[in-house]
């Protein structure tokens, strides 16, 4: 409980000097407000934003072809993803169909847990500058054992992107997620995640980027820390943007079995103007 509310303690203080910065950038911005506008509207800069004000469908896969612990198996984790604005809230659904491990030559295969998380997206003063928070939740509707928790979740999320620089876009996604109910046979769930994500346009579409997450299990102290480089391109196409990319993620921190060791993340995003 004690590691609990201090990570908790921890997401509320950089919520707040995410705040109390945004405040003081806003009184040295306004000279330069209609570049940064410009940028903040972009197609390439836009492409990457969580929180961006459009409807959105992602196909997004990762291939894991080493784990730590004792198995020679590999893994997938693919993932259904959908985004509606509505006013000032933002939704985010995401479905997953994994094939996980389970020995040192078997695995198993199925639908994952529903993820959800609501923003209600922060007036900046800025519109390069994009801010929510809001609830997460996730559903035990996994199909077997191995693809989910057996829980029903919930916690807080927060998501921060900044586009005020036509070159380079980056902020983050943090969540927080505890179990209430739920399959009392299965384990507590207590897990922090953290999302850095950067991206350097080349021009053209063309862009470097990274999104890598990092997964703290309060309740086992386990985690898992990669890093990520990758390359995309941006496809603006009538009143759809298409936003295709990869990226290798290599491990530098974890601990516990089943971890991934190296991870090649693949997406196809769309945005509905």
């Amino acid at each position: 409980m004690r590691t609990r509310i201090a990570f908790l303690a921890i997401c509320f203080s950089v919520f707040c000097c995410a705040g109390a910065g945004l405040a003081q950038d806003e009184e040295n911005a306004e000279s330069d407000s209609a570049p940064q506008s410009d940028a903040a509207l972009s197609a390439e800069a836009q492409a990457n934003n969580p929180l961006a004000d459009f409807r959105a469908f992602n196909l997004h896969n990762y291939y894991i072809p080493e784990f730590s612990g004792p198995t020679e198996e590999t893994g997938n984790n693919f993932i259904l993803r959908y985004a509606q604005p509505f006013g000032k809230w933002l939704m985010r659904a995401s479905l997953p169909f994994k094939r996980l491990p389970t020995g040192i030559n078997s695995t198993e295969s199925g639908v994952g847990d529903l993820d959800v998380f609501f923003a209600y997206l922060m007036d900046t003063g800025n519109p390069a500058r994009s801010f929510g928070l809001g609830p997460a939740f996730s559903f035990p509707t996994a199909s077997e054992d191995a693809t989910g928790t057996g829980k029903y979740h919930a916690g807080l999320a927060t998501v921060y992107f900044d586009a005020t620089s036509p070159a380079f876009q980056w902020g983050g996604l943090i969540t927080y997620v505890t179990d209430f109910a739920g399959d009392g046979d299965r384990s507590d769930v207590s897990v922090f995640a953290a999302q850095p994500f950067y991206f350097l346009q080349l021009g053209k579409g063309n862009y470097v980027r990274g999104a890598p997450i990092w997964v703290f299990n309060l309740e086992n102290d386990t985690y898992h820390v990669p890093v990520g480089l990758g390359i995309g391109k941006v496809i603006p196409s009538g009143n759809t943007v298409y936003n295709i990319f990869i990226e290798p993620q290599f491990t530098i921190l974890d601990k516990g079995p089943g971890q991934p060791q190296f991870q090649l993340f693949m997406g196809w995003n769309m945005q509905f103007k």
